[in-house]
């Protein structure tokens, strides 16, 4: 990679691989500049030439954290990063040896991000979060629409 340039120039991103609001924050860093480094699992690594516009701007690294020895790979990057993004359900970091009291402890001046849809503890805490579920739940979705039309029926 080319030197990096921007206001986030010299800032290091470990990012876990996710799918939504993850690879997009990831993305914004990487074009202000930030060194960002994605985690992706085996078998599953993107590829550049496939021209997926969430993943640019970063390198990858395949790597199991199911398997022996490898949160302490992710944790020797955490020691030298500034932030660490996932938007794993709750609990799987903790599951994988890499929980935020973990990571912190082996670089205290780290921003661990969780990107979670309904965050990390209340009843919907394992569902997965869209804006359409965040605007129905609020009561706003039912204010959508021209009063008095059925909604949601094929004609």
């Amino acid at each position: 990679m080319s030197e990096s340039r921007g206001p986030l120039a010299g800032v290091r991103v470990v990012e876990f691989v996710g799918v939504g609001p993850g690879p997009f924050a990831a993305m914004w860093l990487a074009d202000m500049g930030a060194e960002v480094v994605r985690i992706d699992r085996p078998g599953q690594r993107w590829n550049q030439t496939r021209g997926d516009i969430l993943n640019r701007g970063r390198r990858s690294m395949a790597l199991d954290l199911k398997k022996d020895g490898a949160a302490e790979v992710a944790l020797r990057m955490v020691e030298s990063a500034d932030v660490l993004l996932e938007g794993f359900r709750p609990g799987v970091m903790e599951r994988l040896g890499l929980g935020p009291d973990v990571c912190l402890e082996r670089n205290p001046r780290l921003v661990y991000g969780r990107i979670t849809g309904w965050g990390q503890d209340g009843p919907n805490r394992n569902l997965a979060g869209h804006d359409i579920n965040y605007i129905a739940a609020t009561g706003l979705l039912g204010t959508i629409g021209d009063q008095g039309k059925r909604t949601g029926s094929a004609s």
